[in-house]
């Protein structure tokens, strides 16, 4: 039973009650049924335009997820653009912000991150055995 046959139901009620329609009881009741059938009414009104509301947002993110894949997409392929130019996407472990730098930065070993202002440092040693033994022989020669 949905809240508008629940309010006819206590409609149905207070009529069988025989009250008389001159007593303040019954005016009472009378007013109450009154607002409770408008509400019932108001709320189905509202569930409606809240269906039709739900239908149109779930659209909007369908149209939405089809154009974030497509620019996502064409972001990826310029990423790769990006590499192939010297540009490189360093994400700040402070903010998660992501921050494009070229390699003339790299070189300097550190960059001040524009979103919190902690530095970022680019260590490019590597402590593995084979590295060492190819800067060992880098050294020999």
């Amino acid at each position: 039973m949905n809240i508008t046959e629940k309010a006819a139901y206590l409609k149905g009620l207070a009529e069988g009650l025989s009250l008389e329609a001159d007593t303040p009881q019954a005016k009472l009741f009378s007013t109450v049924i009154d607002l409770l059938d408008d509400l019932a009414l108001s709320v189905s009104d509202l569930e409606d335009e809240v269906a039709v509301l739900g239908e149109q947002v779930d659209a909007v993110d369908e149209d939405l997820d089809a154009l974030e894949t497509a620019l996502y997409e064409d972001d990826d392929e310029d990423d790769d653009d990006k590499e192939e130019d010297g540009f490189f996407e360093i994400q700040c472990e402070g903010c998660g912000e992501i921050i494009c730098v070229d390699e003339g930065t790299l070189d300097e070993g550190s960059i001040v991150c524009p979103g919190c202002g902690e530095t970022l440092e680019f260590d490019f040693s590597c402590d593995c055995e084979e590295c060492r033994d190819h800067e060992e022989e880098s050294a020999a020669e």
